[in-house]
Order: structure tokens, then sequence, then C-alpha cells
């Protein structure tokens, strides 16, 4: 019994000491729950703050939101150490102080796609190869970019999908901005007969797109003929127009309206636009021999 009673006595001790601690640290532990909510409310409200004070001094949103979430993480990793020293874990804040060079080594090993993507949204924000609202082609993915962070770019397509994709593979794919530019051209391939007349076609043809409303620089408008098809003599259109634009001006609504126009126009001037015919001849006398090979069979 007495060799059980000693060990047992030591527990108790350990445990009241660690009571005691306990107690002595209430004090300190209710005014890091305290701290712990005053610096989270101010790294909220710093980041707002932020976000509108960068948005007067900078024409860039995707830096913007990068900036606005550095001092949002920056104040609250203050904030951290902060509590921890509070808390009496002084040798605990040393020791994460330099440890940060060993963990962000094997961190970088151990997440190379998280950092590879950190990495490029840092670059696309300062770079700016597109903005938020711009209309882009992104790793083969098309539609309105919604939001840049230091992970992924978020974009909508439009067909009403939202697409999340990592900075890594918009960093290493070809980035098509149809917005950049303020304008997108339009291409209409089309083709004639060969008993029109062709420069009567091209005269057509561009006084139609001329007209069209929503069409910019009408004289840099490009009309070639390109082709000797199998039935017709084709040519191409090509035109410019605003972009992005209001839906009733849109790339598809004045593609649609380019190719009504133009053939409202051919049936006004007699000008006809051919189709593949397809001729099939038959030999009299291989019909007539199939026939009876038919009427032997059946007899």
């Amino acid at each position: 019994m007495r060799n059980l009673q000693e060990p047992i006595n030591k527990v108790m001790a350990k445990l009241d000491s660690w009571l005691d601690a306990f107690v002595t640290m209430l004090p300190n532990m209710a005014i890091a729950v305290l701290l712990f909510v005053f610096f989270y409310l101010l790294a909220k409200y710093i980041k707002k703050f932020s976000n509108k004070l960068l948005n007067k001094t900078i024409d860039n949103r995707v830096l913007e939101n990068l900036l606005a979430t550095i001092i949002y993480y920056t104040v609250l990793g203050s904030g951290f150490f902060i509590i921890l020293g509070i808390l009496g874990l002084e040798k605990t804040v040393t020791s994460l102080l330099a440890g940060v060079g060993v963990i962000g080594i094997a961190l970088g090993f151990a997440f190379q796609d998280i950092s590879a993507n950190f990495i490029s949204g840092i670059i696309l924000a300062f770079k700016t190869p597109f903005r938020i609202g711009d209309v882009v082609e992104l790793n083969g993915i098309m539609g309105t970019v919604e939001k840049t962070t230091i992970r992924v770019t978020i974009v909508q397509t439009f067909q009403g999908q939202e697409v999340h994709i990592p900075n890594k593979d918009v960093m290493q794919n070809p980035i098509y901005n149809y917005s950049k530019l303020g304008k997108r051209r339009i291409d209409l391939s089309v083709g004639v007969s060969y008993n029109d007349n062709l420069k009567e076609v091209e005269s057509v043809v561009l006084n139609c797109i001329k007209k069209l409303e929503g069409v910019v620089d009408p004289d840099n408008i490009i009309f070639d003929y390109y082709e000797f098809g199998d039935s017709s003599i084709n040519f191409m259109i090509r035109f410019w127009i605003k972009f992005p634009g209001p839906p009733e001006l849109g790339f598809l609504e004045l593609r649609k309206k380019a190719i009504i126009s133009i053939k409202q126009a051919f049936d006004e001037h007699e000008i006809t636009i051919p189709f593949p015919i397809r001729t099939l001849e038959f030999n009299p006398r291989q019909l007539s021999s199939s026939k009876e090979e038919v009427m032997e069979v059946n007899a």
C-alpha cells in the first residue's frame, strides 16, 4: 500500500499544481480571448478600410484584393503573437519565429502547387493581363472574370457556370483577353454562284456591313475572295464591333444581324448562295439486268 500511495500523492500534487496554474492564468486567458476577438474585428475593419483606400489610389482590383488580404493576415498574425506573450508562452513565440524559415522550406516542398498558385497570383496582380469584368479565355474556358484571389481566378462562363481556375494554370497557358482593346472582330465565310458578278457582290456586302449599328471602324472592313469551291466562289468578310457592349449589340447578336442583312441584300440583287447538288446516274442496261435477277429469285 505504501508503494501505491506514493505515486498517487505525486499525481495529486501535480494535478493541484496544474489547477493552481490554471486559476492563476484565468485572468490572462480572459484577456487573451478578448484580444483575439479584438484583433479579429480589427483585421476585418482594416481590410475593409484598406479596400476603400486602395480603390481610390489603385486602378487594379486584383492587386487591391491581394494587398488587402496581406494586411488582414498581418494584423491577425500580430495579434496571435501578442496573445502568446500574454499567456506567458514567450519560448513558444521564440520557437515559432526561429522555425518560420524551416517550416517555410518544408511547406514549399510539401505544397508545391499551393506555393505555385500563390506566386502566380502575385504575378497576375502586378502584371494585370486582365481585370475584373473582362471577357477572357483561360485554359480553354471562356467567360467573365469575377474575382482573382491569391490561389485561384474565378470565371463565370456564358452558360452560367462558376469555374475556379488555379493561378498556376492561368500563368502556364495562353491568356485571351477580349476586352483589352475594347473591340472584337467578326469573321463570316460566305459563298456565291460562279454566275454572279464578283465586284457587285463585294459592293453589296460592304454596304450591308457598314450600315449595321454597332460596327466600329467601318473603313477597316476586310473583304477577300479566297477559294474556288466545288459549287461556289467563297469569300470572307471581317469587321470590328465594340466589345464588350450592350446585349443588343453583342458579338452573337451582331453576327446574326450581319447574316440576315447579307441574305436579304442577296435576295434583292438576285445573288445566289449555292449549295452542293449530287446527281445520281443509272445505267439502263444494268438496271434491267438487276430486275431480271430479282424476278428469277422470286420464281
